[in-house]
């Protein structure tokens, strides 16, 4: 079996856990694609993958779903079929939308029924849409922080948002879930220094982005291999 290497690790009844498992991960580009596919591979049961984008050939350097064959092909076709070859068994939801404050009210975007959500979102509007919406339902969740700018080796860790520092995206997310009451947080962070350019595009290398997609799935394994210990 494909997953024996697995159960050698987590046992029977761990990989059944997983099996058994739903995680949504919102967004699929550099960061939420690596986290999805290492999550599939390590044998979660259910999908739900949302993201509104198509494959851009700039998104070729870094995102697992992208190359000369995906080029205009919806991030999460390409993602389902991916998990399809991976796991047939697997049950994969594909939302090409954006998640958005109306699509989590109007049920567009349900989330309620996921053992954990992946939250890969760029948007800062919509990345506390996502979180306040899960801390409201009691759904465990866990978001990517700034990834890009960087080059060096990376090192990530998985800290409460409130005590990041050098994350320019987690500074301006903070604010914003202080002023929502979100009071904690599960962030994956780097307090690596992001490079100065000379464009108001935000640059990426190959690697940075998909160690922190690393880091998430690794942290969503562990959390519902030991679900009674878990925190919202």
């Amino acid at each position: 079996m494909w997953t024996d290497r697995t159960q050698l690790l987590i046992g029977e009844d761990g990989l059944k856990k997983l099996q058994n498992s739903h995680v949504a991960v919102i967004g699929l580009g550099g960061v939420g694609g690596y986290a999805c596919s290492l999550l599939a591979r390590a044998g979660i049961g259910h999908f739900t993958i949302v993201d509104f984008d198509v494959v851009d050939e700039t998104n070729t350097n870094r995102q697992i779903v992208a190359d000369t064959q995906t080029v205009g092909k919806f991030k999460t076709e390409v993602m389902a079929e991916m998990i399809s070859k991976i796991n047939p068994n697997c049950k994969v939801e594909v939302l090409n939308l954006r998640l958005t404050a109306e699509n989590l009210q109007n049920g567009k975007i349900n989330l309620k029924n996921c053992d954990y959500v992946v939250d890969a979102i760029d948007s800062v509007k919509d990345k506390v849409e996502l979180i306040c919406h899960c801390k409201e339902n009691i759904i465990p969740i866990v978001s990517a922080m700034g990834s890009g700018n960087r080059i060096e080796i990376p090192e990530f860790k998985v800290v409460d948002i409130y005590k990041t520092s050098n994350d320019g995206l987690a500074k301006v997310m903070r604010k914003n879930l202080r002023n929502r009451s979100i009071k904690n947080l599960d962030v994956v962070t780097t307090t690596q220094t992001p490079m100065q350019t000379d464009s108001n595009t935000v640059g990426s290398i190959s690697y940075f982005p998909a160690m922190c997609g690393c880091v998430l799935a690794g942290f969503v394994i562990q959390r519902l291999l030991k679900h009674s210990e878990m925190k919202t």
